[in-house]
C-alpha cells in the first residue's frame, strides 16, 4: 500500500452517508415547492462555451474575472486518436470556443431555452433547476470551489406579479426548511433608460474616492459603476455608504413596477424591506433585485438571491424575453440550517434483519429477502457467517427494528418468527408469507 494517502482537491467536500439524507430532503421539498407554484425541472450540462458566460453573467463580474474553471481537451490524447488532428488549429479554435465548468444556473437555462426554442410555446414559461456548479475562488464556510445551485427562472412577462410570485417561491421554500431570522431585502435597479443618469451622478460620487478603493473597484467605475456598490471590501463599502441610490434615480416605467412588486408581495403575505444597497453581483439584472439574508450565516449572510433580466436572452442570441428568477447555493443552505439547529435527524435506513444459523441456510434467506425488497422493506442479511450472538448484537447497535432467525429448523419447517426488537414482540409466519411479515412490519 502506498504510505502517500490522496485527499480531495481544496474547495471540495465529500458527501458521507450520515449526511445526504439532508441533500435529498432539499432537494425533494425544493421540487415539491417549485411544481406547487407550476415550474417544471430542466436540466443543463456541467460545462458550456465560455462565451455563453462572458456574455451572459457579465465580464466586470468576479465570476468571469477571476473565478472560472476553463476546460481545454487534450491536444496529445487527440493528436492519438484523430489523425487528421491540427493542434494549430486546435488552439485556434479553443481561444474562440473554449469550454468553461458552469459557474452559475441561469445563463445554462437561457441557452437552453433560446437553443430549444422553448419561447415557441407561447405564454410564461417556469423552469427549474438543480445542478452543480463550479467557482475559482477562496474557500470559506458555505462556500466552495465545486458547489450546488437550485433556482428559477420564469420567462416572457414583464409583469410585476411574477416577480413577487419568485420571491415567494424562495419565501415559501426558505420557511418550510426551517430557517428562521431570514429577512428579504428587495431593491430596484432601473432599466437601461434610467441607469445611465444615476450612473452618471454615480461617478461623479465615486471619482474622488478612486484613491480609497481596490484596484478592482477602480476597473469597475470605468466599466459598471453600479457593481462598485457591490464590492466585498469593508474599506470600500464604507467608502461608498452614503453614495447615491438608484431608487431616487427610477424613470415611471421602473417606478411603477416596483410599486407593483412591493403591492403583490404585501397581498402574498411575503414580508420584505426596501434596501437601496442590494444590486447583485451579475451584470444582467434590471429592475428587481432581492437577496434573503439570515443570522444564520454570520458574514456571509445572503442565502438566495435574485432579481428582473429583461436583456439576458436577447445578449446570448435570442428573441427580447423578459425573465426574473434566483439562485441559492445549497452548501449556504444547509449551514443555515445547521446552524439554526434545524437539521432533520436522519430516518432509520434498515427496517428488517434477516440473521442466518449455518450457511445450507443462506439461500432460504436470500429468497426471503429478495421477497421482502419487493416489497419496499428496507432490508439486510447476514452474510459472514457470524454467531447469533453477534448478529443480535449487529441489529442492536444499527438500530433495527424488526429481525428474523432462519436456521435448519425454520428452513426444514416453512415457518419462522419475525421479532420486534423494541419490546420483544414476536409473530409466526410462513417462509413464503412475505406480504403478511411486510404488514407486520409495516403496521
Amino acid at each position: 500500500m502506498s504510505d502517500e494517502i490522496i485527499v480531495k482537491p481544496r474547495g471540495t467536500t465529500d458527501i458521507l452517508p450520515d449526511e445526504v439524507h439532508r441533500w435529498t430532503n432539499a432537494e425533494s421539498t425544493f421540487r415539491r415547492n417549485c411544481e406547487a407554484f407550476g415550474f417544471e425541472e430542466i436540466r443543463t450540462p456541467y460545462f458550456e462555451y465560455t462565451k455563453l458566460f462572458d456574455r451572459g453573467v457579465g465580464e466586470t463580474t468576479d465570476i468571469v474575472q477571476k473565478e472560472m474553471f476553463s476546460v481545454v481537451p487534450s491536444v496529445k490524447m487527440r493528436s492519438i486518436y484523430e489523425p487528421d488532428f491540427d493542434p494549430e488549429a486546435f488552439k485556434r479554435s479553443q481561444a474562440k470556443e473554449g469550454l468553461t465548468l458552469k459557474p452559475e444556473g441561469t445563463a445554462p437555462v437561457m441557452r437552453a431555452y433560446v437553443e430549444n426554442k422553448l419561447y415557441a410555446q407561447g405564454g410564461i414559461t417556469k423552469l427549474f433547476y438543480i445542478t452543480p456548479c463550479f467557482r475559482h475562488e477562496r474557500p470559506q464556510a458555505g462556500r466552495l470551489r465545486a458547489f450546488h445551485q437550485m433556482g428559477v427562472e420564469a420567462l416572457g412577462t414583464t409583469s410585476p406579479t411574477v416577480d413577487a410570485e419568485v420571491i415567494t417561491v424562495a419565501a415559501t421554500y426558505l420557511e418550510s426548511m426551517g430557517i428562521p431570522k431570514t429577512t428579504l431585502k428587495i431593491n430596484s435597479i432601473g432599466c437601461p433608460t434610467c441607469r445611465p443618469t444615476y450612473h452618471a451622478a454615480l461617478k461623479a460620487y465615486l471619482e474622488p474616492k478612486l484613491p480609497k478603493l481596490c484596484d478592482l473597484c477602480n476597473e469597475r467605475f470605468h466599466k459598471n459603476p453600479l457593481r462598485v456598490l457591490d464590492c466585498k471590501n469593508d474599506s470600500c463599502r464604507a467608502e461608498v455608504a452614503d453614495a447615491p441610490k438608484m431608487l431616487d434615480y427610477l424613470c415611471e416605467e421602473c417606478s411603477t413596477h416596483f410599486d407593483g412588486v412591493k403591492r403583490m408581495l404585501d397581498a402574498m403575505g411575503t414580508a420584505y424591506e426596501v434596501d437601496p444597497g442590494i444590486v447583485r453581483g451579475l451584470d444582467y439584472y434590471t429592475k428587481t433585485a432581492f437577496e434573503f439574508v439570515s443570522e444564520s450565516l454570520g458574514a456571509q449572510s445572503t442565502v438566495c438571491g435574485g432579481g428582473r433580466y429583461d436583456g439576458l436572452v436577447e445578449q446570448i442570441g435570442g428573441p427580447s424575453t423578459p425573465g426574473v428568477g434566483f439562485g441559492m447555493g445549497m452548501e449556504r443552505l444547509l449551514l443555515a440550517i445547521e446552524n439554526a439547529g434545524t437539521l432533520q435527524e436522519k430516518a432509520q435506513m434498515m427496517q428488517l434483519y434477516i440473521m442466518v444459523r449455518g450457511e445450507d441456510n443462506l439461500p432460504a434467506a436470500g429468497k426471503l429477502i429478495t421477497a421482502m425488497r419487493r416489497l419496499g422493506i428496507r432490508s439486510e442479511m447476514e452474510h459472514d457467517g457470524r454467531s447469533i450472538k453477534a448478529q443480535f448484537k449487529y441489529a442492536n447497535k444499527r438500530g433495527i427494528p424488526y429481525v428474523i432467525v432462519i436456521g435448519d429448523e425454520e428452513r426444514e419447517s416453512g415457518n419462522i418468527v419475525v421479532k420486534r426488537m423494541e419490546d420483544g414482540t414476536e409473530s409466526a409466519f410462513s417462509l413464503d408469507d412475505s406480504i403478511g411479515i411486510s404488514d407486520f412490519i409495516l403496521k
